[in-house]
């Protein structure tokens, strides 16, 4: 059996979170998040999964997550998170693959609001010819 994410390479995706649930590994509390697919289209469906550590030390990534990704203001400012609330909520995720101890693990590298998508999404491939009569 595959890792999740192993056929979806490294780069920036439009995603929405499918699952979400909190775990402590080691005294180090994190979310397993695992995230769906929605742009670029030949990738649609797609899963990936991966880890947003809550430790004091990494509490700046998992806010930004939460910002981007629309999370309800009001249960931010009270610092409560609700796995339920997370479900369904979409942005975009600049995605990495490392190996540690011989496993393969998924680095959720940045994040996007969902509307920055069109700024920062696949472009269209530039046609050669187009480009060298532009360049001439």
């Amino acid at each position: 059996m595959s890792h999740p994410d192993a056929e979806v390479p490294d780069g920036v995706y439009l995603v929405r979170v499918s699952q979400v649930s909190y775990s402590r590994e080691r005294q180090k509390p994190f979310f397993s998040v695992r995230l769906s697919v929605l742009e670029p289209a030949a990738l649609a469906g797609r899963a990936l999964a991966g880890r947003l550590y809550c430790t004091p030390k990494a509490l700046w990534k998992f806010s930004w997550f939460l910002r981007d990704f629309g999370y309800d203001a009001e249960l931010f400012g009270r610092e409560e998170i609700e796995d339920k609330a997370l479900i369904g909520l979409s942005g975009v995720v600049k995605i990495s693959h490392a190996v540690v101890n011989g496993r393969s693990l998924l680095n959720l590298d940045a994040f996007a609001p969902a509307a920055a998508w069109a700024g920062i999404g696949p472009q269209p491939a530039i046609n050669k010819d187009t480009a060298r009569k532009a360049a001439s």
